[in-house]
């Protein structure tokens, strides 16, 4: 496997046409309705475009960005961006954790300081990593798959590859949102080379066995079936578009900046835990660094495909089937679903559960020491078997 090191550079030229689409915005009219109550609020939108046009600097994102060592490696024909930082410790666990959308590698700066030199934070130094981040086919500076099918699955068989090119024939694997269907793809597919893995996030396309009669269904996992039917309904409609009309979305997105920030920001406030006040959790400049790699690389479009694929291959199980790896699950309070443990441990050997006091969808960013945490303590006792 070929790994050449990788560093960001956009042109300026690319950084001044982001100016200068910005301030040229045409603006949707207002129409009479609560703040955020339909989507991105008008008001927000145009203060962080006005931070974006005039404030925002893109080069110290860039350098920050530049501060975590990156490659890129050919993995059976397809180029893979990642990020990998060797652990401060006697024997780092190697870990790869892998993101989501509308996030990308960037979630995990902070995340990646506390797992690789816990000492530096008060926590034992035996319990660093090695961690790899990769981008994900179709986001940040990882191409679009080179051919179709390419769901959870085929990128978990990928990162198999990567892992075992970095010289780590056995490993733990971590994920949140897209991320954590990769990781599970990684248990299911993969059990000789993954020790366990540590989700904060269920797929929705993950569906256990559970037989013919409905009965079988516990009260708390018919709670959480409505719930979650409920959710699709009321705030499902980007997922539905993605995995149904990609390129028809894409098209508006890759062309409007401002629109691309929409899009995205809205999430970021709706999926976390900041109580409407989404500044309360992300900065301006954590906000538009995130958007700008989606705007800089012209992901937005095939950082969907991967809900179209995955549609095709959904995470279902059949009676009997388990999946060996064991799995711990960290449930933030204000994550988009709440399972009850019963829905996972019909798949899965839950062996740890922790619900957590405060955190949302972007658990990395929003509570990286929390996460960190449980992240150290559920693969404690795997480490000896790496």
């Amino acid at each position: 496997m070929q790994i050449v090191p990788f560093e960001i550079a956009i042109p300026d030229h690319a950084v001044d046409d982001l100016r200068h689409r910005v301030r040229a915005t045409r603006w949707a009219p207002v129409t009479p309705s609560p703040a955020w109550q339909q989507g991105a609020d008008g008001a927000w939108l145009r203060e962080l475009a006005a931070y974006w046009a005039d404030h925002f600097d893109w080069r110290a994102a860039e350098r920050k960005l530049n501060q975590q060592p990156q490659f890129i490696a050919d993995v059976d024909g397809q180029r893979v961006h990642f990020v990998y930082r060797r652990g401060e410790g006697i024997a780092p666990y190697p870990l790869v954790i892998t993101h989501g959308w509308p996030g990308s590698f960037f979630e995990f700066h902070a995340l990646l300081d506390q797992l690789c030199d816990p000492a530096a934070f008060g926590a034992d130094s035996a319990d660093a990593f090695d961690v790899v981040v990769p981008s994900l086919p179709g986001f940040a500076f990882s191409p679009a798959a080179a051919r179709p099918g390419t769901s959870a699955f085929q990128v978990a068989d990928l990162w198999v590859s990567l892992m075992r090119g970095l010289g780590y024939e056995r490993f733990g694997a971590q994920g949140g949102d897209l991320g954590a269907g990769v990781s599970i793809a990684l248990a299911a597919r993969h059990p000789y080379a993954v020790a366990g893995i540590h989700l904060n996030f269920l797929p929705g396309t993950y569906e256990p066995a559970i037989g013919a009669a409905q009965q079988s269904l516990t009260s708390a996992e018919e709670k959480f079936l409505r719930d979650r039917n409920d959710w699709v309904a009321l705030e499902g409609g980007y997922a539905h578009m993605h995995s149904t009309k990609p390129q028809t979305v894409a098209a508006s997105l890759n062309d409007s900046p401002v629109g691309l920030a929409a899009w995205i920001g809205e999430k970021f406030r709706a999926w976390s835990d900041c109580d409407g006040e989404i500044e309360r959790v992300f900065s301006k400049d954590e906000l538009l660094t995130n958007i700008s790699l989606y705007w800089h690389t012209q992901s937005i479009g095939s950082s969907m495909q991967m809900y179209w694929e995955n549609r095709l291959q959904p995470m279902r199980f059949t009676d009997g089937q388990r999946v060996a790896p064991p799995v711990g699950f960290a449930h933030f309070p204000k994550e988009l679903s709440h399972p009850p443990r019963s829905w996972l441990e019909r798949t899965f050997d839950v062996t740890q559960w922790t619900d957590m006091p405060s955190g949302g969808h972007f658990a990395a960013m929003e509570k990286p020491d929390l996460l960190a945490a449980e992240i150290r303590r559920f693969f404690r006792p795997l480490r000896q078997h790496a």
